[in-house]
């Protein structure tokens, strides 16, 4: 899918990460629930990940999007620091 076609959800994701992970090199957020914004995969690759464990930059994700979460059945999260 072309960055035009993101969905609403999608880019609101992508806004908040933007503002909580200002570092970020690379922010992806899809869908993966056919449009209805039940369930999101997001791929982020931020500085602000380094030396952290995946658990830890998991927890930061989830706690940048808390509110987000409140209104998803689930969320699949890849991080990791530039290479």
């Amino acid at each position: 899918r072309s960055f035009a076609s993101q969905t609403d959800g999608e880019s609101r994701l992508v806004r908040v990460l933007r503002e909580k992970f200002p570092r970020a090199s690379a922010i992806k957020v899809v869908d993966i629930s056919g449009g209805c914004g039940a369930m999101y995969e997001i791929h982020i690759e931020s500085e602000e990940f380094r030396e952290k464990r995946t658990v830890q930059q998991h927890q930061m994700v989830n706690q940048a999007l808390s509110e987000e979460i409140k209104h998803m059945h689930g969320l699949r999260i890849f991080t990791s620091a530039p290479k």
